[in-house]
Protein backbone atom coordinates (compact mmCIF):
# COMPACT_ATOMS: atom_id res chain seq x y z
CA UNK A 1 0.00 0.00 0.00
CA UNK A 2 2.83 2.18 0.76
CA UNK A 3 4.26 1.97 -2.90
CA UNK A 4 0.78 2.56 -4.43
CA UNK A 5 0.96 5.80 -2.70
CA UNK A 6 4.56 7.05 -3.45
CA UNK A 7 3.92 5.49 -6.99
CA UNK A 8 0.65 7.66 -7.11
CA UNK A 9 3.12 10.86 -5.88
CA UNK A 10 5.59 10.10 -8.09
CA UNK A 11 3.38 10.21 -10.60
CA UNK A 12 1.64 13.76 -9.59
CA UNK A 13 5.27 14.83 -9.19
CA UNK A 14 6.05 13.95 -12.96
CA UNK A 15 2.84 15.60 -14.20
CA UNK A 16 3.25 18.92 -12.48
CA UNK A 17 6.73 18.87 -13.70
CA UNK A 18 5.45 18.52 -17.03
CA UNK A 19 2.89 21.46 -16.34
CA UNK A 20 5.79 23.92 -15.52
CA UNK A 21 7.41 23.04 -18.20
CA UNK A 22 5.01 23.51 -20.68
CA UNK A 23 4.34 27.07 -18.91
CA UNK A 24 7.84 27.84 -19.09
CA UNK A 25 8.34 26.98 -22.87
CA UNK A 26 4.69 29.33 -23.19
CA UNK A 27 6.13 31.99 -21.27
CA UNK A 28 10.18 31.85 -23.28
CA UNK A 29 7.86 31.49 -26.86
CA UNK A 30 6.05 34.84 -26.06
CA UNK A 31 8.66 36.62 -24.18
CA UNK A 32 10.53 35.94 -27.46
CA UNK A 33 7.59 36.85 -29.46
CA UNK A 34 7.10 40.11 -28.06
CA UNK A 35 11.07 40.88 -28.57
CA UNK A 36 10.67 40.12 -32.21
CA UNK A 37 7.72 42.38 -32.61
CA UNK A 38 10.07 45.20 -30.68
CA UNK A 39 13.04 44.87 -32.86
CA UNK A 40 10.24 45.06 -35.99
CA UNK A 41 8.79 47.68 -35.03
CA UNK A 42 12.25 49.83 -33.85
CA UNK A 43 13.24 48.69 -37.44
CA UNK A 44 10.26 50.10 -38.69
CA UNK A 45 10.72 53.21 -36.58
CA UNK A 46 13.91 53.92 -37.34
CA UNK A 47 12.85 53.49 -41.46
CA UNK A 48 10.29 56.06 -40.92
CA UNK A 49 12.87 58.20 -39.51
CA UNK A 50 15.10 57.98 -42.10
CA UNK A 51 12.29 58.15 -44.65
CA UNK A 52 11.50 61.59 -43.97
CA UNK A 53 14.30 63.06 -41.70
CA UNK A 54 17.04 61.11 -43.02
CA UNK A 55 19.21 63.10 -46.34
CA UNK A 56 17.63 61.61 -49.88
CA UNK A 57 19.45 59.20 -51.98
CA UNK A 58 21.81 60.17 -54.21
CA UNK A 59 19.92 59.46 -57.20
CA UNK A 60 20.46 61.86 -60.44
CA UNK A 61 16.68 63.00 -61.21
CA UNK A 62 17.83 63.57 -64.73
CA UNK A 63 18.69 60.42 -66.69
CA UNK A 64 21.30 59.93 -69.05
CA UNK A 65 20.62 59.92 -72.84
CA UNK A 66 19.81 55.90 -73.62
CA UNK A 67 20.68 55.24 -70.22
CA UNK A 68 17.74 52.72 -68.70
CA UNK A 69 16.55 52.36 -65.27
CA UNK A 70 17.92 49.09 -63.70
CA UNK A 71 15.00 48.76 -60.71
CA UNK A 72 12.44 50.71 -62.21
CA UNK A 73 11.15 52.65 -59.51
CA UNK A 74 8.91 55.46 -60.11
CA UNK A 75 10.35 59.10 -59.45
CA UNK A 76 9.92 60.11 -55.96
CA UNK A 77 7.06 62.77 -55.29
CA UNK A 78 8.37 64.98 -52.38
CA UNK A 79 5.36 66.66 -50.65
CA UNK A 80 5.00 70.65 -51.21
CA UNK A 81 6.87 72.51 -48.25
CA UNK A 82 4.34 75.00 -46.90
CA UNK A 83 5.78 77.98 -45.79
CA UNK A 84 5.32 78.80 -42.18
CA UNK A 85 3.19 81.56 -41.11
CA UNK A 86 5.33 83.85 -38.25
CA UNK A 87 3.58 85.86 -36.35
CA UNK A 88 4.69 88.36 -34.02
CA UNK A 89 4.09 88.78 -31.18
CA UNK A 90 4.05 91.97 -29.13
CA UNK A 91 6.22 92.15 -26.36
CA UNK A 92 5.67 91.85 -22.95
CA UNK A 93 6.33 95.09 -21.18
CA UNK A 94 8.29 94.63 -18.07
CA UNK A 95 6.56 95.48 -14.95
CA UNK A 96 7.89 98.82 -13.49
CA UNK A 97 9.14 98.44 -10.30
CA UNK A 98 7.35 100.48 -7.61
CA UNK A 99 9.04 103.21 -5.67
CA UNK A 100 9.13 103.17 -1.93
CA UNK A 101 6.15 105.74 -1.66
CA UNK A 102 3.95 102.95 -3.58
CA UNK A 103 5.20 99.90 -1.94
CA UNK A 104 4.51 101.26 1.59
CA UNK A 105 1.49 103.97 1.00
CA UNK A 106 -0.77 101.61 3.52
CA UNK A 107 1.67 102.02 6.60
CA UNK A 108 2.42 105.14 9.04
CA UNK A 109 5.39 107.05 8.31
CA UNK A 110 7.70 108.38 11.06
CA UNK A 111 10.16 111.15 9.74
CA UNK A 112 13.76 110.80 12.01
CA UNK A 113 15.46 113.91 12.09
CA UNK A 114 19.64 113.21 11.79
CA UNK A 115 21.49 115.84 13.13
CA UNK A 116 25.10 114.33 13.96
CA UNK A 117 27.73 117.28 13.79
CA UNK A 118 29.01 119.07 16.89
CA UNK A 119 28.97 122.33 17.49
CA UNK A 120 32.43 122.83 16.63
CA UNK A 121 31.55 121.27 13.44
CA UNK A 122 28.73 124.01 13.05
CA UNK A 123 31.56 126.81 12.69
CA UNK A 124 32.45 128.23 9.33
CA UNK A 125 36.10 126.84 8.83
CA UNK A 126 36.33 130.00 6.49
CA UNK A 127 35.34 132.70 7.98
CA UNK A 128 34.57 131.23 12.08
CA UNK A 129 30.95 132.44 11.67
CA UNK A 130 28.15 129.73 12.94
CA UNK A 131 26.73 127.59 10.13
CA UNK A 132 23.05 127.74 9.57
CA UNK A 133 20.24 125.36 8.57
CA UNK A 134 19.32 125.66 5.29
CA UNK A 135 17.70 122.62 4.46
CA UNK A 136 17.04 119.05 4.77
CA UNK A 137 17.17 116.00 2.87
CA UNK A 138 16.09 112.22 2.79
CA UNK A 139 18.86 109.93 3.42
CA UNK A 140 17.66 106.81 3.25
CA UNK A 141 14.75 104.14 4.66
CA UNK A 142 14.17 101.82 6.83
CA UNK A 143 11.21 99.19 7.30
CA UNK A 144 10.81 98.87 11.18
CA UNK A 145 8.65 95.76 12.47
CA UNK A 146 6.87 96.60 16.26
CA UNK A 147 6.25 93.15 17.90
CA UNK A 148 2.90 92.52 19.22
CA UNK A 149 2.15 93.11 23.58
CA UNK A 150 0.20 92.33 25.87
CA UNK A 151 -1.60 94.43 27.93
CA UNK A 152 -3.46 93.80 31.27
CA UNK A 153 -6.84 95.95 31.41
CA UNK A 154 -8.11 96.32 35.04
CA UNK A 155 -12.12 97.97 34.85
CA UNK A 156 -12.38 100.12 38.03
CA UNK A 157 -15.79 101.13 38.91
CA UNK A 158 -16.74 104.18 40.81
CA UNK A 159 -19.32 104.13 43.26
CA UNK A 160 -21.35 106.92 44.16
CA UNK A 161 -23.32 107.72 47.13
CA UNK A 162 -25.58 110.46 49.26
CA UNK A 163 -24.10 112.77 52.02
CA UNK A 164 -26.86 113.95 52.72
CA UNK A 165 -28.99 110.28 53.15
CA UNK A 166 -26.03 109.51 55.23
CA UNK A 167 -26.56 112.69 58.05
CA UNK A 168 -30.44 110.88 58.44
CA UNK A 169 -28.76 107.44 58.66
CA UNK A 170 -29.93 106.66 55.44
CA UNK A 171 -27.23 104.86 53.01
CA UNK A 172 -27.88 105.94 49.24
CA UNK A 173 -25.49 104.96 46.81
CA UNK A 174 -25.17 104.25 42.73
CA UNK A 175 -22.13 101.92 40.79
CA UNK A 176 -21.02 102.10 37.35
CA UNK A 177 -21.88 99.45 34.98
CA UNK A 178 -18.86 97.50 33.50
CA UNK A 179 -18.56 97.16 29.98
CA UNK A 180 -19.86 93.33 29.54
CA UNK A 181 -17.26 91.07 29.42
CA UNK A 182 -16.18 88.99 25.39
CA UNK A 183 -17.23 85.80 27.09
CA UNK A 184 -18.90 85.51 30.38
CA UNK A 185 -16.42 84.95 33.09
CA UNK A 186 -13.47 85.26 30.90
CA UNK A 187 -10.69 87.39 30.68
CA UNK A 188 -10.54 87.24 26.76
CA UNK A 189 -11.00 90.37 24.97
CA UNK A 190 -11.99 90.84 21.03
CA UNK A 191 -8.49 91.91 19.92
CA UNK A 192 -7.22 88.79 21.75
CA UNK A 193 -9.27 85.79 20.49
CA UNK A 194 -8.96 87.71 17.20
CA UNK A 195 -5.22 87.24 17.66
CA UNK A 196 -5.25 83.50 18.43
CA UNK A 197 -8.19 82.86 15.80
CA UNK A 198 -6.32 84.66 12.99
CA UNK A 199 -3.25 82.59 13.13
CA UNK A 200 -5.27 79.14 14.08
CA UNK A 201 -6.92 79.16 11.12
CA UNK A 202 -5.34 81.89 9.13
CA UNK A 203 -1.80 80.77 9.21
CA UNK A 204 -2.38 77.61 10.71
CA UNK A 205 -0.67 77.66 14.13
CA UNK A 206 -1.77 75.36 16.38
CA UNK A 207 -2.44 76.21 20.12
CA UNK A 208 0.34 74.93 21.69
CA UNK A 209 2.90 77.06 19.32
CA UNK A 210 0.80 79.79 20.60
CA UNK A 211 0.65 78.80 24.12
CA UNK A 212 4.60 78.79 24.16
CA UNK A 213 4.55 82.25 22.09
CA UNK A 214 2.19 84.02 24.43
CA UNK A 215 4.56 82.45 27.51
CA UNK A 216 7.70 84.31 25.93
CA UNK A 217 5.65 87.32 25.81
CA UNK A 218 4.48 87.11 29.54
CA UNK A 219 1.31 85.73 29.92
CA UNK A 220 0.65 81.93 30.88
CA UNK A 221 -2.37 81.53 28.69
CA UNK A 222 -3.11 77.63 28.13
CA UNK A 223 -4.41 75.74 24.95
CA UNK A 224 -7.68 74.49 26.50
CA UNK A 225 -8.34 77.63 27.30
CA UNK A 226 -7.62 79.53 24.06
CA UNK A 227 -10.05 76.26 22.50
CA UNK A 228 -12.70 77.35 25.19
CA UNK A 229 -12.56 80.46 24.00
CA UNK A 230 -12.60 79.26 20.11
CA UNK A 231 -15.87 77.00 20.72
CA UNK A 232 -17.94 79.06 22.89
CA UNK A 233 -17.36 82.16 20.49
CA UNK A 234 -18.48 80.45 17.83
CA UNK A 235 -21.56 79.09 19.13
CA UNK A 236 -22.29 82.81 20.60
CA UNK A 237 -21.70 84.97 17.84
CA UNK A 238 -21.60 82.25 14.58
CA UNK A 239 -24.29 80.01 15.37
CA UNK A 240 -26.46 82.68 13.27
CA UNK A 241 -24.33 82.35 10.38
CA UNK A 242 -23.67 78.55 10.54
CA UNK A 243 -27.45 78.14 10.68
CA UNK A 244 -28.06 80.27 7.72
CA UNK A 245 -25.23 78.42 5.80
CA UNK A 246 -26.72 74.91 6.97
CA UNK A 247 -30.26 75.55 5.17
CA UNK A 248 -28.65 76.94 2.41
CA UNK A 249 -26.80 73.44 1.97
CA UNK A 250 -29.28 71.31 2.53
CA UNK A 251 -31.44 72.47 -0.74
CA UNK A 252 -29.17 71.20 -2.95
CA UNK A 253 -29.65 67.84 -4.53
CA UNK A 254 -25.71 66.60 -4.28
CA UNK A 255 -23.51 67.29 -1.22
CA UNK A 256 -19.68 66.50 -0.80
CA UNK A 257 -18.32 65.30 2.08
CA UNK A 258 -15.09 64.26 3.77
CA UNK A 259 -15.00 62.77 7.01
CA UNK A 260 -11.89 62.57 9.13
CA UNK A 261 -11.78 60.20 12.43
CA UNK A 262 -10.53 61.68 15.87
CA UNK A 263 -9.99 60.87 19.32
CA UNK A 264 -11.55 63.17 21.82
CA UNK A 265 -10.69 63.36 25.29
CA UNK A 266 -13.19 63.52 28.10
CA UNK A 267 -16.33 63.55 26.15
CA UNK A 268 -19.21 62.87 27.81
CA UNK A 269 -20.75 59.59 27.97
CA UNK A 270 -18.37 58.23 26.10
CA UNK A 271 -14.53 56.43 26.33
CA UNK A 272 -11.16 57.84 25.21
CA UNK A 273 -10.75 55.25 22.93
CA UNK A 274 -14.02 55.58 20.72
CA UNK A 275 -13.64 57.21 17.92
CA UNK A 276 -14.99 60.97 17.21
CA UNK A 277 -15.60 62.26 13.39
CA UNK A 278 -15.27 65.64 11.53
CA UNK A 279 -17.71 66.03 8.89
CA UNK A 280 -16.82 68.41 6.29
CA UNK A 281 -19.60 69.15 3.58
CA UNK A 282 -20.01 71.70 1.20
CA UNK A 283 -21.75 71.89 -2.22
CA UNK A 284 -20.90 71.77 -5.83
CA UNK A 285 -20.01 74.18 -8.09
CA UNK A 286 -22.55 74.10 -10.74
CA UNK A 287 -24.67 76.59 -8.22
CA UNK A 288 -23.46 79.49 -6.22
CA UNK A 289 -25.22 79.82 -2.91
CA UNK A 290 -26.53 83.39 -1.94
CA UNK A 291 -25.04 84.93 0.87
Amino acid sequence: MADYMNDHQLIELKDLILQLNNTIKTLNDTIAKQQQENHDLRAEVEWFKHKFFGSSSERMTIGLPGQLNMFEEEEEVLPELIEPEIILLPKKSRKKKPTLEEQFKNIPTREVKVDSLTDKDKICDVCGSALLAIGTEELRTEIVYTPPKLERVVYIGVTYACKECEKEGDSNFIKSKCPPALLPGSYVSESLLSYIAYRKFGLYLPLYRQEKDLEEQGAHIGRTSMAHWIILSSQMYLQHMYDHFHRELIKRDFIMMDETPVQVLKEEDRAPQSKSYFWVTRTGEDVQMSI
